[in-house]
């Protein structure tokens, strides 16, 4: 959302918008221009927007209550409301377009294709679902007439849109409230991989129940490869080959096994928009990562501590193991904070399965974003069925004390919700000492 409305703003119009919480991006967005308010009140709706009018554009993301009062405002005064994806489909229709959909990973794939795109010459725009560190934004202006868009399936968004290359990373179990079930939730991913444009290409990960596009994957028999990787110092390293073109020692400038997968995918997208190896190994050198997204807040010989978005049982599963493979030695202390009443009742097994991994869990409530709460569902659903003892849920104040007071020597933080307003104080806290 925040991405649209700096294109908006770039574009001279009047912005503003709503969000439930203050946040270091919302205060970029207030130093860019503009109007925020956080109060769910319709009497702060500034005057500019209380008629419809042809020039008006209201933007909502589902993500918001259907009781909001600010969007019930919009609705009762006549105002048409588009959503999210409704506009990047309005906004790509005439534009070489990759879009980038799944469950998780989509987000570092869709910033490490335009990082590439961006790097080699092509100078793409981008709407991206994170701040990409090499840019410190989440939207890419540029000159050319190829654009990458991150693809929500949430709601069925993505299918506003009809991709000339289409990348799906995962399909797993997710927004059950939304879907009901997995297989209407794979329904609509293969929906959105049947609208690509005439001549479009579509890569996918391989294992997925999708047909007639190019799979791919790691230390697997799919048509395009991520191979031979190693890990020096902190370092993770591959190889690429898609049948016709081979990329020996590739040097990440992320870690996680994970996102060489992402990586895999990545590179054969910019093969189709004709980049050359070359540039490639420069651009996944040089590329920054997301931010939260396995993003290295304290690297000291004291510290190491990692903050990432994941907020889905196979998105925990591969940032702990990552974290694990490159600090085997180390104590790993997580602080997790679940995401969405249904998300937690609906994975809760999975979450207590993957949270075992972890040699000590600091757990917060869950946070319910767009959700009333359900009765019996809260956080220690999940602690009841761990296995290990070093388990507890805590508050956000509490876990700042504990861990000033602990100083664990591995830290990783992990959620969706408004646990990234905890990291500048843990940060203080591993750094002050």
């Amino acid at each position: 959302m925040s991405g649209l409305a700096r294109y908006f703003n770039h574009l001279g119009c009047i912005v503003c918008g709503y969000d439930k919480t203050a946040t270091p991006l919302t205060g970029e967005l207030v130093k860019e221009g503009i109007r925020i308010i956080y109060e769910d009140n319709a009497e702060d709706i500034p005057v500019d927007f209380y008629k419809p009018t042809e020039s008006t554009l209201i933007i909502y993301t589902p993500a918001i209550p259907h009781y909001s009062e600010v969007l019930s405002f919009f609705r009762n005064k006549g105002f048409d409301l588009m959503k999210r994806s409704q506009v990047l489909g309005i906004i790509s229709k005439s534009l070489l377009t990759v879009a980038v959909a799944g469950t998780h990973g989509k987000t570092t794939t869709s910033s490490m294709i335009a990082h590439i795109l961006k790097s080699s010459g092509i100078d793409c725009s981008a709407f991206l679902g994170g701040i990409a560190s090499n840019y410190g934004t989440n939207v890419l202006f540029g000159k050319s007439k190829v654009m990458v868009v991150e693809a929500d399936e949430y709601d069925r968004s993505f299918l506003t849109l009809h991709p000339n290359i289409a990348v799906i990373t995962s399909m797993d179990a997710d927004h059950l409230d939304i879907y009901g079930d997995h297989s209407q939730l794979k329904e609509s991913f293969q929906l959105f991989a049947s609208q690509l444009k005439i001549g479009g290409k579509l890569i996918y990960h391989k294992g997925l129940p999708i047909h007639n596009g190019v799979t791919y994957g790691i230390n697997t028999f799919a048509d395009v490869v991520g191979d031979n990787i190693s890990i020096e110092k902190g370092t993770f390293y591959f190889d690429f080959n898609n049948g016709t073109v081979d990329i020996k020692n590739i040097e990440m400038g992320i870690a996680g096994i994970h996102n060489i997968d992402n990586a895999v995918a990545a590179i054969q997208a910019c093969l189709y928009l004709k980049v050359k190896p070359d540039d490639i190994l420069k651009a996944l050198k040089s590329f920054k990562g997301v931010k939260r997204r396995f993003e290295y807040i304290v690297k000291s010989p004291k510290h190491i501590y990692i903050d990432d978005y994941a907020h889905h049982p196979e998105e925990l599963r591969a940032c702990i193991t990552s974290v694990k493979k490159l600090y085997p030695e180390k104590k790993l202390t997580v602080i997790f904070q679940p995401h969405l009443f249904t998300r937690t009742r609906d994975f809760v097994d999975g979450f207590a399965e993957v949270l075992d991994m972890s040699d000590e869990l600091l757990l917060l409530d869950i946070y319910p974003a767009r959700e009333l709460p359900i009765e019996g569902v809260n956080s220690n659903m999940i602690l009841s069925r761990m296995k290990m003892l070093n388990k507890r849920v805590i508050g956000k104040k509490e876990s700042i004390e504990l861990v000033t007071k602990q100083q664990p020597e591995l830290l990783l933080t992990v959620g969706a919700g408004d646990i990234d307003t905890l990291v500048e104080p843990l940060k203080k806290a591993l750094q002050n000492v």
